[in-house]
């Protein structure tokens, strides 16, 4: 009986232990794009819900690609990418839907070629995106970054036709949860709003 008590309470123990892991790990799409001339990209995107006073978002980071992969000394050598000099930027409700807008074809490029422009106290980020034919179909995004002491970086990725519809159909599935947060039931007595509406 003891053993039985202990097993179980080994497994309620390592129940919680991974229901606190997975509740602590905000999953992330990565994309990589590495190619032999080194000028590839790889882009990280994660999603913040909406919650209290706070609306939701997606955090975008774009690295260029620092390192051609290839075999030495019979290993192989990884592509690697700049992450410590990559640019974030947060894309909130409008910057999203402007998005949506050009990976649905309703528009060629963001704001008309124009781009998005975020201003902080540190710095101005312009956010760049369009629906390219040649040299093959897909979208090219850039971020580029101007600092308050003048210094400038450019990030860039380009997302094939597959890609833009995997990530069109991700960020809509996730829309809801950027603008309302993750639902919970709450109780709460509606008895005095129904009683004034039905009135009416």
């Amino acid at each position: 009986m003891n053993e039985q008590n202990n097993d179980n309470a080994f497994e309620q123990s390592t129940a919680s232990a991974t229901s606190r892991q997975a509740g602590q790990y905000r999953p992330q799409l990565a994309i990589y794009h590495p190619n032999g001339k080194g000028t590839g990209g790889a882009a990280k995107i994660d999603l913040h819900p909406a919650h209290d006073a706070s609306a939701g978002c997606l955090m975008l980071k774009l690295a260029n690609q620092c390192a051609v992969g290839g075999q030495s000394g019979g290993a192989t050598q990884f592509a690697r990418f700049d992450w410590e000099n990559a640019i974030s930027v947060k894309l909130d409700f409008n910057d999203i839907c402007a998005i949506l807008q050009v990976f649905g074809g309703e528009c060629e490029s963001l704001c008309d070629g124009h781009g998005l422009y975020h201003r902080t106290a540190r710095a101005s980020t312009k956010i760049a995106m369009r629906h390219i034919i040649d040299p093959r179909p897909g979208y090219s995004l850039d971020l580029y970054r101007t600092s308050s002491d003048g210094s400038e970086g450019r990030t860039h990725l380009m997302f094939s036709q597959a890609e833009a519809e995997g990530l069109r159909a991700a960020i809509m599935g996730s829309m809801s949860t950027i603008c309302f947060g993750i639902p919970m039931v709450i109780e709460h007595d509606t008895s005095a709003y129904r009683a004034a509406n039905s009135r009416r």
